[in-house]
């Protein structure tokens, strides 16, 4: 698609598929279609454009197959001509550095963020956990480590959580089947993309990456998946 992004970053957010992880019989245990799914975000710093995205477990596959996936669809400069290259941002999952250098080699900037968390001093189950420091570290590429973040696709994790009930926490919105999460996913992201416009833009997420003109009506989203 030769889409130009700058500084992407990257997050997973959890849900699940007919029943946790812990309540799996024995013999569900090795089904992956099923219990903890996590769902690979790449969001875009400047546009809030989210590019790709891939549902499954959190392992090195699922990594790998959303960088690989990524790497088609935006531009990364070749190594041997001058310009700007994409800063790429993740966390501290494992499978990450080696999935950046399969997928783009060093045509990125690439840096981790870890961030660690106290629990909260307000009473509950459920109060938020307190930040209380941040390890950055430049893996590939000369850029400083203070640009380095993932604050902005961890806020769209609220966005998902807010707008898709399957990912709402203590709530009975959950999927019974992979597909059909795939397939909610796939059409808030379009939705999220296309139609809806962002706070911080004049106009949605694909006007921002000059992939589109104009915020998109219902009808032309389904028109065109069509």
């Amino acid at each position: 698609m030769n889409i130009s992004l700058n500084h992407l970053q990257y997050d997973e957010i959890w849900t699940f598929v007919l029943k946790k992880q812990g309540r799996l019989k024995p013999q569900e245990a090795g089904n992956d279609r099923i219990g903890d799914q996590y769902l690979f975000v790449a969001l875009d710093e400047e546009t809030k454009l989210v590019p790709s995205f891939v549902l499954g477990k959190r392992n090195t596959e699922n990594t790998e197959a959303l960088m690989d996936d990524l790497a088609r669809r935006i531009v990364v400069p070749d190594l041997l001509l001058p310009g700007p290259r994409p800063l790429v941002s993740t966390d501290g999952w494992a499978a990450y550095p080696n999935a950046v250098d399969g997928a783009f080699g060093g045509g990125v900037h690439y840096g981790t963020i870890i961030k660690d968390f106290t629990e909260s001093e307000q009473p509950g189950r459920y109060g938020p956990p307190v930040m209380t420091g941040a390890v950055r570290t430049v893996i590939q590429g000369n850029f400083s480590r203070w640009d380095i973040c993932t604050s902005h696709v961890e806020r769209h994790n609220l966005s998902i959580r807010t707008f898709l009930r399957r990912f709402t926490r203590l709530a009975l919105g959950f999927s019974k089947k992979l597909e059909c999460l795939h397939a909610a996913i796939a059409l808030y992201v379009a939705h999220y993309n296309f139609c809806h416009p962002h706070g911080s833009l004049l106009g949605t997420p694909a006007m921002a990456a000059k992939l589109t003109g104009h915020p998109w009506a219902l009808e032309e989203l389904l028109g065109e998946a069509e």
